[in-house]
């Protein structure tokens, strides 16, 4: 049977960098709370316009719609300028639970438990938790299936989103969620281009030539304060899955029986768990940013004290405006797909991020209009205003150009996209919406080969019930043994030991087989 998954290499990664000082005298569980933030401001890639449905979507009274979401900026004003007019332009009233992102899921799954569910999950993920996938099962989310249809009556949702959403949707054959388009391109590698040109060093391009630059780079003084102060690699908390495509976990790999292994307890990933061990010792992981959460990456690099990190290359813009500040010459990029021993570092999306469910506690009657309501937020229009906001008061035209003004980098951002659909946006995760046009047209050419070269984690949408039942007695036991392999409390021959010994059991055995007939039929 497949299913949707509800693990990512992003979160079991998360939760070893929370553990690596904790390992030896707690255990640590391996809670899904790693967000996957929504997309960036852009102009859409080949969306089919449809203002009239847009303006269709609600008549009458407002529709009333409570909504839980992630919280990605400062809280916003619901009754701001950006939200009065989104909510206007669809004649619905929000009603908006925003959770801070790196609490979402928790909070999520208390929710579930208690079985009180607000009307919409914007759910987060590629990869649904267990909590969700059985809260879907036993009835709490409406199978939108047989409302959808052909989608003809949905002409947004059926051409302006991502191909095969209703794939990465579907539980047992049965649709049940609306997507959250996002661009396939997403997270880079990205270094202070700034101190590679201090220490006389090339911009890498392979991930050993990434790994002597950031050894120079943390145990130098590239910003010059005379002080060995430099953090080398910070913001894995926002995944490994692209240093797995560098090593070629993500790539298709079999056991002898035919069996499609997980891709965290393959070889390969096993060669990155031994390449951050390296890293590790070499000074280019600092010790005080094993404990590091978001917020505390975040500065980090906004004060200029971190050498690189993996995020969304938009977020490019904000952090050097805010590092200039201390450090006038501070300058980020994204490196070019790092060519490693399996492939390139280089994940990409499957343009889903995560996705809208309905809770059957909402009558029909309102289902049907909520449909309407999240067509029309999938239109070119609506997604127009949804990254940039109101002409006047958000923006100014320029010479052609949108520039936006002070108040939109407060009202319009990664919060404001959560409560819609939106048509797909080829370069939503790499435009910044407050940068000038000539600095956005040398992101997407910085990460213009991405597409090219990159590779879908093929387990955000493969599973199977055996692993569904088995991974989650081990997972915590895994999480703390990779730890100590990375830190050095045990040896590679140890870890690689214990992977082999999960790989040979009985149940995990069996999972591969379920994984490698899913496989087979998405092909």
């Amino acid at each position: 049977m497949i299913l949707r998954p509800y693990w990512q290499s992003r979160t079991r990664f998360v939760v070893t960098i929370s553990c690596l000082l904790a390992v030896l005298t707690s255990g640590c569980s391996a809670n899904n709370n790693t967000m996957q933030e929504g997309s960036g401001s852009g102009s859409g890639s080949g969306t089919t316009p449809n203002k009239s449905n847009e303006a269709s979507a609600n008549t009458g009274k407002p529709l009333p719609i409570q909504i839980f979401g992630g919280l990605y900026n400062e809280m916003p004003d619901m009754n701001n300028a950006f939200w009065t007019e989104y909510q206007k332009r669809l004649n619905v009233k929000i009603d908006a639970n925003w959770v801070p992102s790196g609490d979402v899921i928790t909070k999520l799954d208390l929710i579930l438990a208690s079985g009180d569910i607000p009307e919409v999950i914007a759910y987060p993920n590629q990869g649904l938790t267990a909590s969700m996938i059985n809260a879907i099962r036993s009835g709490a989310f409406w199978d939108l299936t047989p409302f959808l249809g052909d989608m003809s009556q949905y002409p947004n949702l059926k051409n302006n989103t991502p191909p095969n959403w209703t794939k990465y949707l579907s539980i047992d054959g049965k649709i049940y969620g609306l997507p959250r388009s996002r661009s396939l391109i997403d997270s880079s590698v990205n270094i202070r281009k700034d101190w590679l040109d201090k220490l006389g060093l090339a911009v890498p391009t392979t991930i050993d030539e990434y790994r002597n630059a950031l050894k120079l780079m943390a145990n130098g003084d590239p910003d010059g304060n005379g002080k060995k102060d430099t953090m080398g690699l910070v913001g894995t908390n926002e995944g490994v899955s692209t240093f797995e495509a560098a090593f070629g976990a993500l790539s298709p790999n079999y056991d002898s029986d035919g069996g499609l292994i997980w891709h965290e307890l393959t070889n390969q990933y096993t060669d990155m768990v031994d390449w951050f061990r390296q890293l590790y010792q070499e000074g280019s992981m600092p010790k005080e940013y094993m404990a590091m959460k978001r917020t505390q990456m975040e500065e980090a690099i906004s004060t200029g004290r971190a050498a690189t990190y993996m995020r969304s290359t938009r977020y490019h813009y904000d952090f050097e405006v805010q590092a200039k500040k201390v450090q006038p010459d501070a300058k980020i990029i994204a490196l070019p797909p790092l060519k490693g021993p399996g492939g390139y570092a280089v994940e990409l999306s499957t343009g889903v991020n995560g996705g809208i469910f309905i809770s059957k506690k909402v009558p029909e009657d309102k289902l049907k209009q909520m449909l309407k309501y999240f067509d029309a937020t999938a239109s070119q229009e609506l997604t127009d205003f949804a990254y940039s906001g109101i002409e006047g008061v958000h923006y100014n035209v320029v010479n052609g150009l949108k520039v936006p003004t002070e108040l939109s980098l407060k009202e319009v951002n990664t919060t404001s996209l959560g409560a819609a659909v939106l048509a797909y946006v080829k370069w939503g995760k790499v435009d910044n919406p407050g940068a000038p046009k000539e600095y956005v047209e040398q992101k997407r050419k910085e990460v213009a080969d991405y597409e090219k070269v990159g590779i879908y984690n093929i387990f955000t949408w493969l599973v199977s019930d055996t692993w569904l039942k088995t991974w989650t007695k081990y997972s915590a036991e895994w999480t703390a043994m990779m730890t100590k392999a990375i830190v050095g409390q045990i040896s590679m021959d140890e870890y690689k030991a214990y992977v082999n010994k999960l790989n040979n059991l009985p149940e995990f055995k069996q999972a591969y087989k379920e994984f490698a007939k899913a496989f087979s039929f998405y092909k």
